[in-house]
């Protein structure tokens, strides 16, 4: 009875998560477009993009005109005599970087980098947020057909075990005979509790993993994957984001340490100032000033260094992840070939065990089989059909595996129905440096107003 009522709760808990969802079913493609659009992880990344795009801005608006004001009152006593108490003054000054050895120049270029390897940052979280969201998808999928599998099991056992006592009653069997089929019987309201906690569980990953709970999620086909492993290899090697992340982030290094000699070189800086006193007397001056360095005890050659060494470990980076990569696409590509083995075999298992099944069981009601050879034969049956299910799971996932290995796991890829993110959006409208009175500026208030809002 406790067993049958913890059945019954967890039934009513699904039932629940399911009910809460949309009702009418859905396939891979819907949860993968809802979780496009609603993934607070790529949400995230995507903030930070904005704010390596701000970078650029940044080094951009060292190359520009600098322009400061300034206001000052001041109490001097003794007053001289006729002089105010308080003398006032107010000044404009500007500064423009005439010269610095092409450093601001590079800096301009490495945030550039900077930002291309932040956009395959992002193609690789977008990859993952996907990925995710299909295995979410597919252990629901396959939970379901579990529980489903489970239920038909208990109503199976459930008409032996009253077949056995029949028979027991008319002296055909033993009591060895009831017994074995309520043990079996028992066992198999266990295990379909343990399903239902398992689907449970899968509910809530996809609850996460999507952005809602599950809506009856129809059968999945595998991705179409047609190349070869060398092909993918190579195809991965050329075109995935977390190779295009650590180019970019080497070329960036190797400007940096052009960066850092560049401050060897002399600075020449045009300045000007306006200012004005209380008596309304104005006065201008305008200037060139030309500095550069001549010792500070070692610190220039010592980031130069710094930087060469932070070039070399971004290049062995290059180099992990590139055999990572290809790591990833022969483990995908392996389990993909062994989740079509199994479900070729599980097919060709489910199709025998059927005839066995349907063969025991009939000779079993003309008493030449047992009930244990009943329950056997039914175990083996269900035992093969779990296996194609699961079989069947594993192929799907595997073969989006092998996608996000290769870099293709994308809502462009895939063709899903999104609108999908402009990363050179945000990017055109700040790389200039726009001010906030600007037509652009403007226009980039808007755009953070309505990001805001969402």
């Amino acid at each position: 009875m406790t067993i049958r009522k913890s059945i019954s709760a967890v039934t009513a808990a699904i039932a629940m998560t399911f009910s809460a969802a949309i009702a009418q079913a859905e396939t891979l493609a819907d949860a993968l477009t809802y979780a496009y659009e609603h993934s607070g992880l790529l949400e995230q990344n995507r903030a930070l993009l904005r704010a390596a795009d701000e970078d650029v801005a940044v080094a951009v608006a060292a190359t520009l005109p600098v322009i400061n004001w300034s206001a000052n009152a001041q109490a001097q006593e003794p007053r001289a005599q006729g002089a105010d108490l308080i003398q006032l003054s107010a000044q404009i000054s500007a500064e423009l970087v005439l010269y610095d050895g092409g450093g601001n120049k590079l800096a301009i270029e490495a945030q550039k980098e900077t930002v291309l390897a932040t956009r395959q940052s992002l193609r690789n979280v977008e990859q993952q947020v996907l990925l995710r969201a299909v295995q979410a998808y597919m252990n629901v999928r396959r939970d379901t057909e579990f529980v489903a599998l489970r239920e038909n099991n208990v109503r199976l056992i459930t008409q032996e075990f009253r077949a056995a006592q029949d028979r027991f009653d008319v002296g055909e069997v033993t009591r060895t005979d009831v017994a074995l089929a309520e043990a079996r019987l028992a066992a198999a309201r266990s295990l379909l509790a343990a399903a239902q906690g398992n689907l449970a569980r899968s509910a809530e990953e996809f609850r996460v993993a999507v952005g809602r709970g599950p809506s009856n999620p129809t059968p999945a086909s595998p991705a179409p994957v047609s190349r070869g492993i060398a092909d993918a290899k190579a195809f991965a090697v050329r075109n995935h984001p977390s190779i295009l992340e650590s180019r970019h982030a080497v070329s960036a290094a190797e400007l940096n340490i052009q960066r850092a000699e560049a401050a060897y070189n002399p600075r020449v800086t045009l300045n000007g100032q306006v200012g004005v006193d209380g008596d309304l007397n104005d006065g201008r001056s305008i200037g060139i000033t030309a500095s550069g360095p001549i010792y500070q005890g070692g610190r220039l050659s010592a980031q130069v260094r710094q930087f060469m060494a932070r070039r070399d470990a971004t290049r062995a980076g290059l180099h992990i992840v590139r055999h990572n990569v290809e790591q990833e696409v022969g483990n995908a590509f392996s389990f993909l070939e062994v989740a079509r083995a199994s479900r070729q075999a599980s097919d060709q298992q489910t199709r025998a065990a059927t005839v066995a099944f349907r063969g025991v069981r009939e000779e079993a009601t003309l008493g030449a089989r047992t009930t244990l050879d009943v329950l056997n034969a039914e175990q083996e049956l269900l035992d093969a059909r779990a296996n194609t299910i699961a079989a069947q799971a594993d192929e799907v996932v595997a073969s989006y595996s092998l996608l996000a290995a290769m870099g293709l796991l994308t809502a462009e890829h895939l063709r899903l129905p999104v609108q999908q993110y402009d990363p050179a959006a945000y990017y055109n409208l700040v790389k200039d440096a726009p001010v906030v009175v600007s037509e652009q500026g403007q226009a980039l208030d808007r755009v953070l107003r309505a990001i805001g809002d969402n």
